[in-house]
């Protein structure tokens, strides 16, 4: 199984006073330009995700839907609170392990620094960290049934790598 962890795109500013409520907090207008370029360069590589887990914080559901909209085989969008900032990381793998096996790629959306914290764990590296850019996408491969320190990280991309 391949999993893809993605960090949300772009978003207004935090603690902006326009967003009294941080959970409310959109993505901008350039972040989903970008976010929509990525993902259509990456589904041309091959990335098709059959369900999309997500914070259901607005930025990361927005993230989310971008995915699902794209992929060409009409990904699943599910809200699981085990994403939201301070993830359940042994949670998220049970939601994980307990998908249909005909699954073969799953995505999670999630916020800074869990992303990056969790990544570094499923590769074995729990005191690591990982560098997640705003909207940033990376792939960790399972052999068998995905368990936390035995993944394998295929790549890690940013917008900016991919020219978006």
């Amino acid at each position: 199984m391949d999993l893809f962890i993605i960090r949300h795109a772009q978003a207004g500013h935090y603690g902006s006073p326009q967003w009294k409520d941080d959970s409310k907090r959109p993505l901008t207008n350039d972040g989903e330009r970008r976010f929509k370029q990525v993902v259509a360069l990456l589904v041309e590589r091959g990335f098709t995700p059959g369900v999309v887990a997500t914070s259901p914080l607005v930025r990361c559901l927005q993230t989310a839907r971008i995915v699902g909209e794209l992929v060409p085989n009409d990904s699943k969008v599910v809200e699981l609170d085990e994403l939201c900032p301070g993830s359940d990381l042994q949670a998220l793998m049970d939601w994980t392990a307990a998908q249909p096996r005909e699954l073969r790629q799953v995505a999670w959306v999630g916020h800074a620094p869990d992303v990056g914290r969790m990544a570094a764990e499923l590769i074995g590296n729990g005191g690591g960290d990982v560098r997640f850019a705003k909207g940033a996408v990376a792939a960790i491969r399972f052999h068998g049934t995905p368990e936390i320190g035995h993944g394998e990280l295929r790549w890690l991309v940013t917008a900016k790598m991919l020219g978006c």
